[in-house]
């Protein structure tokens, strides 16, 4: 037999004001004496629906982001992706920074913003080439063709932007790394 709580919470509270104590409706029906109580001082509420559950959200969330922040990201964002630069979490932050932002959210948060707005996008199934054949000398002897790439910004763990020029030996297949890091806003001269 399936119980019903709103109808033992009636039933119990009628048994109380019927003069049963509440240790015995307790014993009787399976519940402890804190739950008649707390019972009774909601049937004195006044409330037409006292015995339904009421919920348990908290009412407020101090600790949620507010909303002109998150509207902000959310621009930020958008722009990164219009003009084809990298707009991750850590992008974004720095941005905010740039901007002057306080309270600054963390990566964390930003990145919790962007997943509430369905705003990370994963590339689907495996990187598959186009088939073009990109010319390019061959190498005949080490140290004869560099191939240099320059990467940049990536993004550490605090305030430093992290640029590289990565030169690769195509003979030899060596490879050869300069690292720039820069703090802060990086403004050309």
């Amino acid at each position: 037999m399936l119980k019903d709580p709103e109808a033992d919470r009636r039933r119990a509270i009628q048994r109380y004001k019927a003069g049963e104590s509440a240790t015995a409706i307790c014993a009787s029906m399976g519940y402890s004496t804190s739950w008649i109580y707390k019972w009774l001082e909601r049937s004195k509420s006044g409330d037409p629906h006292w015995y339904r559950e009421r919920s348990r959200q908290p009412k407020s969330r101090p600790t949620q982001t507010h909303h002109e922040i998150e509207e902000l990201v959310i621009a930020v964002r958008k722009r990164l992706e219009r003009q084809n630069l990298f707009h991750g979490a850590q992008a974004i932050r720095w941005e905010l920074e740039d901007l002057e932002i306080h309270p600054l959210p963390s990566v964390r948060t930003i990145g919790r913003i962007l997943v509430r707005h369905n705003l990370v996008s994963r590339r689907q199934g495996c990187y598959k080439p186009k088939g073009k054949k990109y010319p390019g000398p061959i190498p005949k002897e080490p140290g004869a063709v560099h191939q240099s790439d320059f990467v940049g910004p990536r993004y550490l763990q605090g305030p430093v932007r992290f640029y590289s020029l990565n030169s690769v030996d195509l003979a030899s297949g060596r490879c050869a790394v300069c690292s720039l890091f820069f703090r802060g806003q990086v403004r050309a001269p």
